[in-house]
């Protein structure tokens, strides 16, 4: 029976990035596959009272400078040095998500690894449709059929009912993973997932 690491996944996230190639690499190892459940974040924030770390944790003396450290202690960890805070952060994803839930299999896998690079390490703005079909026309997809599936309500509302769904499970933020019925959240849990699959 083939491992599944199921992500639960936003462009949005820059923690969704970083997980990324450490993540590939992990499965990789294991022999398992990774499942991509494309959510929309900011949904997921509206329905858990949830909210990023940066405003959350804004008035807790330490916190953010603690996380800061923790995520460079990661970066540099798995060698992830051509990581840049995007300069339009937090950015809409939503036609993104669209266009990822239009995909399947390795194309999804394919879609993620071009557009991670190009927001994280590039510093596309995802506004611009332009630089947007750019990329994805580079990495070998049909960029004008896809902005074309973002206006299909079957996907729009697939994007919906992800989001809330991943909620119901208990999901709260991104990354999120489920090996079977287990939740584990945040890059940090990379190493337990590892385990896991290890032994089983």
């Amino acid at each position: 029976m083939t491992k599944t690491i199921e992500l639960i996944f936003d462009f949005v996230s820059p923690n969704a990035y970083l997980v990324w190639q450490p993540l590939r690499e992990l499965a990789a190892r294991q022999g398992a596959q990774i499942k991509i459940t494309p959510a929309f974040l900011g949904g997921m924030h509206k329905l858990t009272g949830n909210a990023p770390p940066f405003i959350r944790d804004a008035e807790v003396k330490g916190k953010n400078e603690y996380a800061n450290l923790e995520m460079n202690r990661f970066i540099a960890k798995h060698g992830l040095t051509r990581f840049r805070m995007n300069a339009k952060f937090p950015f809409n994803p939503v036609n993104l998500l669209r266009m990822l839930i239009a995909l399947d299999g390795d194309n999804q896998i394919r879609f993620i690894e071009a557009l991670v690079t190009a927001i994280w390490e590039d510093g596309l703005d995802v506004s611009d449709a332009g630089a947007v079909a750019a990329v994805l026309t580079a990495a070998g997809f049909d960029a004008e059929a896809l902005a074309a599936k973002t206006q299909d309500p079957v996907i729009k509302q697939a994007l919906i009912d992800n989001t809330e769904q991943a909620v119901a499970r208990g999901t709260f933020g991104i990354p999120t993973f489920y090996v079977g019925t287990e939740m584990f959240f945040g890059k940090e849990r990379l190493e337990q997932i590892e385990a896991m699959l290890a032994g089983g």
